[in-house]
């Protein structure tokens, strides 16, 4: 956006990350104690409701306190199912009254206020304005992925991650593989060099369709496309963004934290063409380009009676590893020791290390990681939408905001059209 349209957008928006109250917990409060940890959720959809349980039960002394969503049905489903949980001691953390449900586009800024550890599990597009108030105002964090959906957003959470480690705040994503005991071991093997040089990588979700909200009567715009989320970019950033980035996450980890130089690639709509399918695609194509000219191939397709294929490899001068064999073949081959199906639950072990943080240390803070392999779907995307090849710079500089200005539930966002490689300008 223009800096004027910005401005008014940061002033004037229901959903603008205004000015907080900041509280005056200091930075180490719960470090060295057991003093009560009090959660907020923002996003009440299927992965919140996971999260919020998750995050419960990692810790002895932590409750719910407030949560918050656009719709009211939403937020009651989360509460009704944990006050009905048969977990007695799970049932005991959730203290949220009926003046702490807050509800509508503002409400995780009131989430945020009252809560000490805030889970945001919202679409994608709202994250880097709720990340960037949550961390305003000294909060400790539990992110979904990914964290944005274009450049400008990438560029405020990177912001959000300097002040997070300046206010010594605790940051985890849900990027949990970085949590899965094969996954870490695999990488430590990685980084010490048991592939030789890297030469490439693959990465793949290759799966069927997901879940579609058709469009009710008596609908605004923006509630369905809410509901359907899924399939605006907007609000998704696209399956390659949503989905996809656990796979190019764990590449970009894999190749040392790096991430790539340029991107070029194809996809399409193919199949999911009816317009409860929003405008995305169904498949993509991409060949990244990582320093020292290390080339990725990443794919990713929703569609139904296909072949489905979820997995990374990486491929070195002394062997080849591969997440589904799983472990190490060549020169130094490994292969993981264990029955990967009974190691500690990765979505459970990443909200455990983030109490383990707050109350013990070393600070964790996960958030350039996770916008890192955010930039890099996004690039991909953008490569893939115009037919153009894409660099990091391009893409992290991108001045194209995809959230609307000024948002509000009666605001009209007709449907893009489907992008055209070729035809579709890169912005």
């Amino acid at each position: 956006m223009k800096n004027s349209s910005r401005r008014d957008f940061l002033k004037t928006s229901a959903i603008a990350g205004g000015a907080l109250a900041v509280n005056n917990i200091a930075a180490n409060a719960f470090q060295g104690g057991n003093d009560l940890i009090k959660v907020g959720l923002v996003g009440c959809g299927g992965r919140g409701t996971g999260a919020v349980t998750q995050n419960l039960t990692a810790d002895s002394n932590c409750k719910l306190v407030a949560v918050g969503d656009t719709f009211r049905d939403r937020a009651e489903s989360v509460l009704n199912g944990l006050r009905r949980s048969p977990n007695e001691e799970l049932r005991a953390k959730v203290d949220v009254p009926a003046e702490r449900v807050f509800i509508g586009l503002d409400a995780y800024q009131r989430v945020i206020e009252q809560s000490d550890l805030v889970i945001l599990a919202t679409p994608p597009g709202f994250r880097p304005i709720h990340i960037e108030a949550a961390i305003r105002a000294r909060k400790h964090l539990f992110t979904e992925k990914p964290v944005a959906v274009d450049g400008p957003g990438v560029r405020r959470v990177l912001a959000a991650f300097e002040l997070a480690n300046t206010n010594n705040r605790c940051v985890v994503a849900g990027t949990q593989r970085r949590y899965e005991r094969f996954y870490l071991d695999s990488m430590q093997r990685i980084h010490n060099g048991d592939l030789g040089t890297i030469t490439s990588a693959r990465c793949y979700w290759n799966q069927g369709s997901l879940w579609h909200r058709t469009r009710e009567e008596g609908m605004t715009d923006v509630a369905w496309q809410l509901r359907n989320w899924l399939y605006f970019t907007w609000l998704s950033g696209d399956h390659i963004c949503e989905q996809h980035i656990h796979n190019l996450d764990v590449v970009n980890w894999a190749l040392g934290n790096s991430h790539p130089e340029s991107a070029v690639g194809l996809g399409g709509r193919q199949v999911r063409t009816g317009p409860e399918f929003g405008h995305i695609f169904d498949h993509f194509a991409l060949d990244y380009t990582y320093p020292n000219n290390v080339h990725v191939t990443s794919m990713c397709r929703q569609i139904q009676g296909c072949d489905g294929n979820v997995s990374e490899a990486v491929v070195g001068t002394r062997g080849v590893w591969a997440s589904n064999s799983p472990g190490i073949t060549g020169e130094r081959a490994w292969r993981y020791p264990n029955v990967r199906r009974q190691d500690p639950d990765p979505y459970q072990e990443e909200h455990n290390a983030l109490y383990r943080a707050i109350r013990n240390g070393p600070r964790i803070n996960d958030l350039k990681n996770v916008a890192e392999s955010t930039l890099t779907a996004i690039m991909g995307r953008m490569a893939c939408y115009t037919g153009k090849v894409v660099t990091w710079q391009q893409a992290l500089n991108s001045q194209q905001s995809l959230m609307p200005a000024n948002l509000t539930w009666d605001t009209p966002i007709p449907v893009p059209p489907v992008a055209m490689p070729g035809t579709t300008p890169l912005k």
